[in-house]
């Protein structure tokens, strides 16, 4: 098969590294990839976000699938214009993909099929969400209703800072993406991420991973895309699991595909979990970043025919894919300033080294300058991940090899995976 990989972050090398090792896949091509990409495929400049030229390449290479990484894509309708092409795509049309695009289409998902999640409601007016804010006690959530790169969430301690995130969202401060916000209440218990492989008809539960999203240890700090994560989470056991595929998963596909936008793809429900039972926190319409990277390092099944079952919706042909029983732990090394303003451009040396077969380093954000030598080209620019028999053993041996490289311009958090020690 032909593979053309949509994407040029952390995730994609991820699964570019996976991809590659499949029997089946004899040429993959990478649009826009990134120096450590460049080391497993063909990387072609072609943007995420360039539908007709990205449809060109596809055809061009004679793609036989594919493979959406990156929201951004979908949102520009990379899927619908792979469909008008009659070549098979993974990931959801932009229709089915706002339940990632906008937080208030899949709050009305839930409210229309019963889908357990936080009480919310939706503004674009300064002074009726601040009326509404003191309807609820805080701590407050409020959010931007479109993409945001994974920062669009305010969590405020009482309401005058509530207020100031209200005014600064619905003032501009994500463009927008947040001319529209979504207020909800606060939810606690223990967040996990749960993905699931669709078909239009078929959820098929793909793994899951538990996620950092402050910049510094002990949770504190912005919010960011993710500092790292670990998988398995002790938090989500079998019967978890099982409440999440019958009451949020399987009500959702058969929602989308009642509304006429089947969803096929992967689908990343985020849910809190308290006293064993889960709510939806919100959906995103692709693989996580970094939770891909762990998923696989533990998966022991080729991934190529489940991406290409979900594309062509037969996935109930498949068994269920199988993993590897040791652990995976991945720290994201950032640049400083991240996520606010990241410096780029610093110099970054150690990190093509073999690390050994338990540690692999997946590039997010790097380039390389006219001597070949690697520098910052982002907020999140390493993925240090490894494998071991306990989340313990992986997490030290990812912080082993984090030692090894030489970054003064980058910072990490020293306690990925604290929850599951």
């Amino acid at each position: 098969m032909n593979i053309l990989l949509i994407g040029s972050g952390g995730r994609e090398h991820a699964l570019a590294w996976k991809i590659k090792q499949s029997p089946l896949c004899e040429r993959l091509v990478v649009a826009p990839g990134n120096p450590g990409i460049a080391d497993v495929a063909e990387c072609r400049a072609v943007k995420a976000t360039d539908v007709m030229g990205l449809i060109g390449l596809a055809r061009e290479i004679k793609a036989d699938l594919v493979v959406v990484g990156p929201e951004s894509a979908l949102a520009e309708g990379l899927a619908d214009a792979c469909a008008a092409a009659n070549i098979p795509c993974f990931g959801p049309s932009r229709k089915a993909a706002q339940l990632e695009t906008s937080k208030a289409f899949t709050k009305g998902i839930c409210a229309r099929y019963n889908i357990p999640t936080a009480l919310s409601e939706t503004f674009d007016n300064v002074a009726e969400a601040r009326e509404f804010l003191k309807t609820y006690d805080p701590p407050y959530v409020i959010k931007a209703d479109g993409l945001a790169a994974g920062k669009g969430v305010a969590i405020s301690p009482d309401y005058q800072d509530g207020v100031a995130e209200i005014e600064a969202m619905l003032g501009g401060r994500y463009g927008a993406a947040s001319s529209h916000i979504v207020i909800e209440e606060f939810m606690t218990g223990e967040e996990a991420s749960i993905f699931a492989l669709c078909d239009g008809e078929t959820a098929t539960i793909f793994g899951w991973a538990q996620d950092h999203k402050r910049a510094f240890d002990g949770d504190t700090g912005p919010n960011t895309g993710g500092m790292g994560t670990y998988s398995p989470a002790p938090v989500v056991t079998p019967e978890l699991l099982e409440i999440v595929r019958r009451d949020i998963l399987e009500p959702t596909m058969a929602g989308m595909k009642a509304e006429g936008m089947p969803y096929k793809g992967v689908l990343y429900a985020g849910v809190m979990v308290e006293n064993g039972q889960p709510r939806l926190v919100e959906y995103n319409a692709r693989f996580g970043d970094p939770e891909c990277q762990v998923l696989m390092l533990r998966l022991k099944s080729d991934i190529v025919p489940y991406l290409v079952a979900a594309a062509r919706g037969a996935l109930r042909n498949l068994p269920a894919p199988e993993w590897h029983k040791d652990a995976a732990v991945c720290v994201v090394y950032a640049a400083r300033g991240y996520p606010d303003s990241p410096i780029p451009g610093s110099l970054i040396r150690g990190a093509d080294q073999d690390f050994g077969r338990d540690v692999t380093v997946f590039h997010a954000g790097t380039s390389r300058d006219e001597k070949g030598q690697l520098r910052a080209a982002g907020g999140r620019v390493l993925n240090i991940c490894a494998r071991g028999p306990s989340i313990r053993e992986a997490r030290d041996r990812a912080y082993e090899a984090l030692a090894g490289i030489d970054w003064p311009g980058g910072f990490y958090r020293r306690d990925i995976a604290w929850r599951a020690l």
